[in-house]
Parts: C-alpha cells; sequence; structure tokens
C-alpha cells in the first residue's frame, strides 16, 4: 500500500512517499481503507523527532481517519465490510489502509461527509478528553485559547462556546484570523503579534483574568499564563509547540491557587478513549446533527502531497484543519 513516512527528524522535506506493507488484522481490530486522514500538531511533533509512536506501533504517520470498512477481526461484532466509518488510532493514518481498535471506530456522525469525518476525531476527542472532563470546563466560565485558529483552537471555541462560556478569548496571528476567530464564537481575538494579551484580558475583565486557559504552546506562554488566570483558575497543557520554559516564577502559582494540568490523547488505552466517544456521542452529536458545529476543513491535500500539507500547517496561516484525501 502507499503511505507516508518520516525519513529522519526535521522539516517537511523528510516527508517521503513510501510503499509499506498492508496492516495485519488483529481479533478487535478494523481494517478500514483510509478515505480522508487528519493532519493535526501531534503529527508535526513526530516529524520533528519530539513525539515517537508507543512501542509496538507504525512509524506511519496520522492518528485520526475516516474510510469503509474492508474486513474486521473474528471478535468484531459492531462493523462489517461497506461501512462508512471513522476512527482514532495510534499511528498510520497517512496510508491506504490501516488497522484501528474496534473501540475506538465509529459511524460517521449524521450530518458529516465521509472527508469531515476524517478530521473530526483528534481535536474533538483531545478537547472534550482532556478541557470537560480533565481540566473539568463547567458552564459560566471564561477561557483563553492559545493558537484560536488551529484545530484544537477552532474545536475548543465551538465547543466551550455551545457549552455555556460567559467570555472566550482566542490569541491568533493576524486581522484576518481575528476576524475568522470571532465568526466562529470567540468574543475577543488577540493578535499576539501587536497586542499583549495578558493586557487585554485583564482590561476585558476587569482586571480578573480567566477561568481556564487551554495552551498548545508552552515556552515563555507559561509564566504569563499565570498571570492572564483568575483566582482559583485552571491552564491546561495540551502542546508545547514554543518548548520549555527558560525560567518559571511559581509565585503566582501559588498565590492565585491556579492548577496546571497536562494531557495527551495518543498514549490513552483503547478503552479510555472508548469513554471519551461515548461522551462525544450522548453530549456533542447531537448538536453536529442539528448541524450547530462541525469541524472546520480548510483545505485538502492529495497523500502525495502530504509535504505541502505540512509546509502550510508550519506557516501557521491555516483556519481549522487539513486533510490528506487518501481515496476519492
Amino acid at each position: 500500500m502507499r503511505s507516508i513516512i518520516f525519513n529522519g527528524a526535521g522539516g517537511p522535506e523528510v516527508i517521503e512517499l513510501s510503499e509499506r506493507p498492508m496492516p495485519a488484522l488483529t481479533d478487535n481490530g478494523v481494517l478500514i481503507e483510509v478515505v480522508a486522514a487528519g493532519i493535526n500538531g501531534p503529527d508535526v511533533m513526530q516529524r520533528k523527532g519530539l513525539y515517537n509512536p508507543p512501542p509496538g506501533v507504525t512509524d506511519i504517520p496520522g492518528l485520526e481517519v475516516s474510510g469503509i470498512v474492508k474486513q474486521v477481526g473474528k471478535r468484531v461484532s459492531s462493523f462489517k465490510a461497506g461501512d462508512e466509518v471513522c476512527a482514532l488510532v495510534q499511528g498510520g493514518g497517512y496510508a491506504e489502509y490501516v488497522v484501528a481498535h474496534q473501540d475506538n471506530v465509529l459511524f460517521i456522525p449524521q450530518g458529516l461527509t465521509l472527508v469531515e469525518g476524517g478530521i473530526l476525531l483528534e481535536t474533538f476527542m483531545t478537547v472534550w478528553s482532556h478541557l470537560f472532563q480533565h481540566a473539568k470546563w463547567r458552564p459560566g466560565s471564561s477561557i483563553l485559547i492559545h493558537g484560536g485558529t488551529s484545530g484544537i483552537g477552532t474545536t475548543a471555541t465551538m465547543l466551550t462556546r455551545a457549552f455555556g462560556a460567559t467570555q472566550i478569548f482566542t490569541t491568533v496571528s493576524s486581522a484576518e484570523h481575528q476576524k475568522a476567530s470571532v465568526a466562529l464564537g470567540a468574543d475577543v481575538a488577540i493578535n499576539y503579534r501587536k497586542d499583549d494579551f495578558v493586557e487585554q484580558v485583564k482590561q476585558h475583565t476587569q482586571g480578573r483574568g480567566v477561568d481556564f486557559v487551554l495552551d498548545i504552546i508552552a515556552g515563555n506562554y507559561i509564566q504569563r499564563n499565570y498571570e492572564v488566570a483568575a483566582m482559583n483558575g485552571t491552564i491546561l497543557q495540551v502542546g508545547v509547540m514554543q518548548g520549555l520554559a527558560e525560567q518559571v516564577n511559581f509565585f503566582p502559582l501559588l498565590a492565585k491557587r491556579l492548577t496546571h494540568l497536562g494531557a495527551t490523547l495518543r498514549s490513552q488505552t483503547p478503552e479510555a478513549k472508548a469513554e471519551v466517544m461515548a461522551a462525544l456521542q450522548d453530549k456533542v452529536w447531537p448538536l453536529i446533527a442539528q448541524g450547530q458545529l462541525k469541524p472546520l476543513l480548510y483545505k485538502s491535500f492529495e497523500l502525495s502531497e502530504a509535504r505541502q500539507a505540512h509546509e502550510l500547517l508550519d506557516q501557521g496561516q491555516h483556519v481549522g484543519k487539513l486533510a490528506l484525501i487518501v481515496k476519492q
């Protein structure tokens, strides 16, 4: 089968189209002929050599797919050949075929196309699992979302708006992205290249700050997140795009009684991911069926264009998600 591999660690230039053997079907597995694969931040981290697959998992990147079921393992009873599904995988999505654990496969939600199903699960599950379950998001809260036009940022904006946010702040990189973020549901989108987000949030909250901060950046944002958080606030770390913080003063963390949490999705067990999927089906899928929200597709690429897709992702000019179209 055709697949994408990373020939070493580095920039998009390490991306290659390769021939790999078909994945082996397991007893609990569902063999999917991939129609679309989502492109996500963790794929970039893996490409850079900073986020290796768990032991025993293929080095082919890609954590979410949609497609057609071709074959199922002997313990699988919920799916059959021909079903249109989306799935979360630990790796292997950038390929013509992938095997997903049956507990992490879902029928395409009503109201979505197959391609939209391919860019659904990674960000929706990350935000729901980490923000709503782990960090205990609650209606009536305010939030600052860094990377407001990223896949995580757009998803978090839509979900917190749908579930009772009082104020949503985002950080973005341009005037165009400010408009896009506000159109998606943010109350205030802050161009971090022109304005200090701590000052802007304090100005719009009468100095109080926000109840939650969702951060994919890290680096020097960590200290500033402590400054922008309200008393008893929660900072949720789901990415480290800027790397480590050179120095952090923890006094604001103590003085404000803040909680700083971190989480990743990839390393969780199929059973844990299945619980998140069940919650999404219960709470979010009805909103998708009603047309209230859906994953935001910015641009799609052919599988052979994975390098160009990563180049665009690295530029940070997209709004929403990018997809690889593997099968028309």
